[in-house]
């Protein structure tokens, strides 16, 4: 079946400035123009009306929920070390700057993807702002990323496993056990079917927050937290990028915006994800680590008594499989739209379509599993796919896109100036986190003592 050609829509005004050049539907800049005759603009899911598959079914409270999900998890496990790497007082001006600039940087993916309709992956839009490479550069980035973050699920399962059953077998037998679980769990090719999973997943890792936030302060009523302490760059850094990575869901907004039965409804959603992620955030990381202090582990729930935190554990094991199963799927889905787009194998169910959908998740959770293995420091692997992906799809390339939106309109207002130099900001942070973040992440891993690749060793 041929895919539906979509007329694009003119372009349109992303901050609602109301001088007349903008307001006016004519008007264009000449980096439209060239895109416009070098994109063929094509929706990769195609007509769905006769289909047996349908993918843009989404309502906006479910892809609100799928956000949540795919971005709480293992975020919230690793922040109260970080706000002891750090100290209160800066943890919290970080947690909360953080979470108001990946706000705004979110709403500049949906503003990109209502400007060009036919971007469905971070693969789609790097073609628009740089051409053939800026897809392959993009394509490979966002793939590499999901697997990193399947693979940091896999070693928090390994995790819990150990911590659960008092490491009653190899932990290379735990991984492999989520491997399989994982691959299972993504095999539905509609974002609509996951979005029940990830209802679940808020529901889990909300009450296992709970139970920890109770728990460490019974256990420790006298604890007193530093407002600040004493660190050196790798350790400060470190504990900087497990912040950043706690709002790391950008590389998944397209994928997940293209399901949305109206896309205009993303914001709807955004709001439900950065309102519940920064109260979240906030609230776990400042109790955890006031109670359980410089010695609060990461994942957060190992500091809770054995008995508490296989309790925990067990009530957190939905969302550390499904987290990690909607990053799967979103990996599926940018390689199998990749291999099909245009095709009727979108919309098929045939022994083709399912046989490949299968064979791309088994190829994938495979090489999780290996990174799983070959870094098994829970916070080390966090800091690393931070510094290397999340720098830049969280907070860099937003930045890139909006500049390359209002090309020519850069200094056209003083509110224009105001957000160029913004998204100039947000640039020059995901090359700081970058750089620093690959030395930091890099002697981090060298220097634990505990990082011994594919050990049979309990990790817990």
């Amino acid at each position: 079946m041929p895919s539906q050609i979509i007329d694009l829509p003119p372009p349109i005004d992303i901050e609602s400035n109301r001088d007349a050049r903008e307001d006016d539907p004519a008007t264009t800049t000449d980096q439209d123009q060239k895109v416009d005759s070098t994109q063929p603009r094509q929706d990769a899911f195609g007509d769905e009306e006769f289909a047996e598959v349908r993918y843009k079914v989404l309502k906006w409270w479910q892809c609100g929920l799928l956000l949540v999900a795919e971005t709480i998890s293992l975020g919230v496990l690793s922040l109260p070390r970080a706000v002891a790497g750090l100290g209160l007082a800066p943890a919290i001006v970080i947690l909360l700057s953080l979470g108001l600039l990946a706000s705004y940087t979110g709403y500049v993916i949906g503003q990109f993807k209502w400007r060009y309709p036919h971007i469905t992956s971070m693969a789609d839009a790097g073609e628009v702002l740089m051409g053939p490479f800026g897809r392959e550069l993009f394509f490979t980035g966002q793939i590499l990323f999901l697997i990193f973050l399947m693979g940091s699920h896999i070693l928090t399962f390994t995790v819990a496993l150990n911590t659960l059953t008092n490491h009653a077998i190899c932990s290379i037998a735990f991984g492999i056990a989520g491997f399989v679980v994982s691959l299972v769990l993504s095999l539905p090719r509609t974002m609509k079917n996951m979005s029940w999973l990830s209802l679940a997943s808020f529901i889990s890792i909300l009450s296992a927050v709970i139970i920890t936030m109770i728990a460490v302060a019974i256990q420790h009523p006298g604890a007193v937290a530093k407002a600040t302490v004493e660190t050196n760059l790798v350790n400060g850094f470190t504990s900087a990028l497990n912040i950043v990575l706690s709002y790391a869901s950008h590389n998944a907004f397209f994928s997940v915006i293209a399901e949305l039965k109206d896309p205009k409804d993303f914001p709807k959603a955004l709001t439900l994800l950065q309102c519940i992620d920064i109260s979240i955030y906030l609230v776990a990381a400042v109790v955890i680590y006031t109670y359980a202090g410089d010695s609060v582990a990461s994942p957060a729930l190992g500091s809770l008594s054995p008995l508490l935190s296989k309790i925990a554990y067990g009530i957190a094991l939905p969302t550390i499989i499904i987290a990690g199963v909607i990053n799967g799927h979103i990996a599926c889905k940018s390689i199998y739209t990749r291999v099909f787009a245009g095709t009727d194998r979108m919309q098929k169910r045939d022994f083709v379509a399912i046989g490949s959908w299968i064979g791309i998740g088994v190829g994938l959770w495979i090489i999780a599993w290996i990174i799983a293995s070959a870094i098994p420091v829970f916070s080390n692997l966090l800091s690393l796919m931070t510094a290397l992906f999340a720098s830049w799809f969280s907070f860099g390339v937003p930045g890139a896109f909006w500049l390359f939106m209002n090309k020519g309109l850069w200094f056209a207002s003083w509110k224009k100036i105001a957000l160029t130099c913004l998204n100039i900001f947000c640039i020059l942070i995901g090359s700081i986190m970058c750089a620093l973040g690959l030395y930091a992440s890099g002697k981090a891993i060298h220097d634990d003592p505990s990082s011994a690749s594919f050990s049979c060793a309990n990790n817990a």
